[in-house]
């Protein structure tokens, strides 16, 4: 019998990180001793789980057998290894190795295969928007096999961490109280307010545009969303239309897609094939509030394309912070020790 694994996880002071101890212990996951890591200025914090935060040093990063990680890419990259070279495996929440050749890249229910293959002690989780996404489009593509896809996302505040939803409540009752410039002046409405997470102020608005230049007009955030869909999906020839738009919900991404396949669409087999696959549900309205501390990922507004019979319309939510970042990670934590892939069993190491 598999001996229970001791684990780490970074950057436990956090939205996605806080979330993370918290499934650790609501999935019962058989830990001999759970550490939660954060920035030298917590160390010695005390969690309301009673747990104490240690901070990053070179002394105390040995002896995992898995280290989950929410902490940042600078982070991700200066100490992953670390805790690599001391006998974890990592799986890391962060984009700092989402694209490296070496490192899987893996949601839990479409290419968990991947875990058993050559890497080197890391284990990458996708962007949050990316792997909302990839449960229902790999139901498809097994189906009917994918070729294309346009994907216009709805992100909310809570994408952008606790100072992202922050600044949202701060920003909701200065505009309400200009509701009348709101309906007659919008721009004389939001000069002033501060806004330094999101690109404008989000507040009773809509920003077409987060992350940082990628070329051509594009985001960062939107070139994630090809990337990632080419190699989770093994078809780097996918060709990916992406848009991606903060909006003024704290947690929990929406995105409308049209995809496109090799072969004609049957509605009632695409309706089957999303309801048969792991940890979709299909909800006729699904928005974004409702499946908020939900672990599903809800899809509705199922329709067949008007123009062409290879496509599909569908209306994608999950919760950002829960498949979209520390569920998927606790997942793979899990398969990890269940499928014995921990300490000499680590692809790494075999």
């Amino acid at each position: 019998m598999t001996a229970p694994p001791r684990v780490a996880v970074v950057g436990a002071t956090g939205a996605v990180g806080a979330t993370m101890l918290e499934l650790l212990a609501r999935r019962g996951f058989p830990a001999s001793e759970i550490v939660p890591f954060a920035s030298a200025r917590s160390a010695g914090r005390v969690l309301t789980n009673g747990m104490t935060v240690r901070g990053l040093d070179e002394d105390a990063v040995g002896g995992f057998d898995v280290a989950i990680f929410s902490a940042g890419a600078t982070i991700s990259r200066e100490w992953a290894v670390r805790f690599v070279a001391g006998g974890a495996v990592v799986v890391d929440n962060s984009s700092a190795f989402r694209m490296d050749a070496d490192v899987p890249l893996v949601v839990a229910e479409v290419n968990a295969d991947e875990l058993a293959g050559a890497h080197r002690g890391i284990v990458a989780n996708p962007n949050c928007t990316t792997m909302a996404i990839m449960l229902p489009l790999k139901a498809l593509h097994d189906a009917f096999g994918l070729t294309a896809f346009v994907a216009s996302s709805y992100q909310a505040a809570g994408g952008a961490g606790q100072a992202g939803m922050d600044e949202l409540a701060d920003q909701a009752p200065t505009l309400l109280a200009r509701r009348a410039q709101l309906e007659r002046d919008g721009a004389a409405a939001l000069e002033g307010v501060p806004h330094a997470v999101h690109a404008a102020p989000l507040a009773f608005n809509v920003v077409p545009w987060l992350g940082t230049e990628a070329g051509d007009g594009y985001s960062d955030e939107e070139m994630k969303m090809v990337h990632e869909s080419r190699k989770i999906l093994a078809l780097p020839a996918l060709a990916v239309t992406p848009t991606c738009v903060r909006v003024p919900v704290m947690v929990g991404h929406s995105i409308q897609v049209r995809a496109t396949f090799d072969r004609e669409v049957d509605l009632q087999r695409a309706r089957a094939a999303l309801e048969a696959f792991a940890g979709v549900v299909l909800d006729d309205l699904p928005t974004p509030v409702k499946y908020a501390g939900r672990d599903e990922v809800a899809v509705g507004r199922i329709r067949p394309d008007l123009h062409d019979p290879r496509s599909l319309n569908l209306f994608v939510v999950g919760d950002n912070l829960l498949k979209g970042a520390a569920l998927n990670t606790v997942q793979l934590a899990e398969l990890l020790h269940t499928r014995g892939l921990l300490g000499a069993g680590s692809p790494a190491v075999a």
